[in-house]
């Protein structure tokens, strides 16, 4: 490897599921994109930066593309499609635990689009037999082109450190972007909204995890040095309430208390965090909810 200073920016991509969040984590060292085993997880461009000695590497975590069904899914889809512009490499994560499918077809197509040169990432190794992922990648390597093939498990670690040799490789020479400290560009209240959403989907099923949004309404400093963080958890139905906040509260607890140590380790200070949960009837299809609650596709 040189002596020059890399930077650039990596866009990662795939269908719901398939390990993004999981990969830049593992990348960055620190939990900044939330993850579970609910599909559609990330609903932002979630912005990490990865530093080390000869690279500053910004990488963008994007929604899962989808055939989107609601005005919510309109904007996860958009954003996601979006940060395949003005990159200078994309991951194109892909969970070959799977069968090979008409989604990941449309992404292939939408990446003929661009002059960014895209890395297959083979995810989920683990999970599949050697034989079985070999045959695999045979056939795909015959129908598409990609500037380079790496397999690994993201959740395992395995080729990982290969893969981030292959990104400074491909990154232009440059300078530093963001202080050596840095880690995501994303405000606080943001970050913190997201780790009590992610909470929320480990602990929920079926219609909830995808019927909330999570919005922090106050963070504040008190002189003992406690950090108060107040923050509503919204939901469209009056039933699904009752679901979160759990039998006698035990549920909304323990979303209070599995968040509050995440955020704690991310933010370096004592939290007390303060959880409601309201009703908005039908917020993923209205436009202005979703603007208020930080899915504005204006922006994008």
């Amino acid at each position: 490897m040189d002596n020059e200073f890399h930077t650039g920016f990596v866009s990662i991509v795939g269908r719901p599921n398939a390990g993004k969040s999981t990969l830049l984590n593992q990348i960055i060292g620190q939990k900044i994109s939330i993850m579970s085993d609910k599909p559609q997880t990330t609903r932002n461009k979630i912005q990490g930066v990865w530093t080390k000695d000869n690279v500053q590497a910004v990488f963008i975590d994007t929604p899962g593309i989808h055939k989107p069904k609601h005005a919510l899914g309109e904007y996860m889809v958009k954003a996601a499609t979006s940060a395949l512009a003005h990159m200078d490499l994309i991951l194109y994560v892909v969970d070959v635990s799977l069968p090979w499918g008409t989604g990941e077809e449309y992404i292939v197509e939408l990446l003929k689009q661009s002059d960014t040169p895209v890395f297959f990432i083979a995810n989920k190794i683990d999970l599949v037999h050697p034989d079985q992922l070999m045959v695999f990648l045979n056939e795909l390597h015959e129908k598409h082109q990609f500037a380079e093939w790496i397999p690994i498990s993201a959740a395992e670690r395995n080729n990982l450190e290969i893969l981030e040799e292959l990104i400074i490789s491909y990154l232009p020479e440059g300078p530093k972007y963001y202080p050596d400290d840095t880690i995501t560009d994303q405000p606080e209240r943001f970050i913190t909204a997201e780790l009590i959403r992610e909470k929320v989907l480990q602990l929920t099923r079926e219609e909830i995890p995808h019927s909330i949004a999570v919005v922090v309404e106050q963070m504040q400093e008190r002189p003992d040095g406690m950090l108060y963080v107040d923050a509503i958890i919204y939901v469209e139905r009056d039933s699904q309430k009752g679901i979160i906040i759990g039998k006698r509260g035990e549920l909304l607890k323990e979303v209070g208390k599995l968040a509050r140590a995440d955020i704690q380790t991310l933010l370096g200070s004592k939290v007390y965090l303060d959880l409601w949960v309201k009703v908005k009837k039908g917020w993923r299809k209205d436009i202005e909810l979703l603007r208020n609650f930080g899915y504005d596709s204006r922006e994008r």
